[in-house]
């Protein structure tokens, strides 16, 4: 089965005219924060150890931590990563549960043969399914892998609670939804929804932005 991939901004302007047409929240978010961004990266190993690296941090945080993980190793291969004592890589501002979790991802590709790349080419659900197998590794992560690193134009990730918020907001919700409500909610946007979240990530930000703007 082929999967639609998201590979250029032209792509991003594609899911953006479906979603405008289907979802009236979806045209409030487009008119508030205009395209959202690419946000494409490296479908293997670097790709997914940078979210991991990333998460539950700021912008600015993750971009210094992963700056000099990746000068920690070198080059970023799973046996290098596996090479490096837990102190290198401490230093490099890495949590310990970080460290356990980018081990445990560096094992099974080289002791399990866990090829990230390959990945492209299954069902979302088995995507989820390898990954979450690794120690560390949630449903989220497998999302966010989907979404950036594969490109996969339908992932989404409805766990995340800036999506939940955005959404919220974009669809004038008494309360933000959980999970499960929001994976219902975003059916209406298949075969997009990854731009639908990219959509909403951005919408979020802009709405924080007007917030933070507003007088005490």
């Amino acid at each position: 089965m082929a999967h639609r991939i998201i590979e250029t901004e032209a792509d991003i302007r594609a899911g953006m005219r479906s979603l405008r047409r289907k979802c009236a929240g979806m045209r409030r978010a487009h008119d508030a924060a205009g395209d959202p961004p690419l946000r494409r990266r490296e479908p293997g190993l670097e790709g997914l150890a940078r979210i991991i690296v990333g998460q539950q941090l700021s912008v600015a945080s993750a971009g210094a931590i992963w700056a000099r993980t990746e000068k920690a190793v070198v080059p970023f291969e799973a046996p290098r990563l596996l090479a490096c004592s837990d102190p290198e890589l401490r230093s490099a501002g890495l949590s310990t549960g970080k460290i356990r979790t980018l081990r445990a991802l560096a094992t099974a590709i080289v002791d399990d043969g866990l090829d990230l790349t390959a990945l492209g080419a299954c069902p979302h659900e088995e995507i989820t399914e390898r990954l979450t197998a690794v120690k560390g590794i949630g449903p989220w992560t497998a999302d966010i892998f989907a979404m950036f690193c594969l490109g996969r134009a339908d992932a989404f990730a409805p766990g995340d609670l800036a999506l939940q918020e955005a959404a919220r907001l974009a669809l004038d919700l008494d309360a933000r939804p959980a999970a499960k409500d929001l994976a219902e909610i975003a059916l209406r946007w298949q075969p997009w929804r990854g731009v639908a979240a990219r959509m909403l990530w951005a919408y979020y930000a802009v709405a924080k932005t007007k917030a933070n703007a507003l007088p005490a």
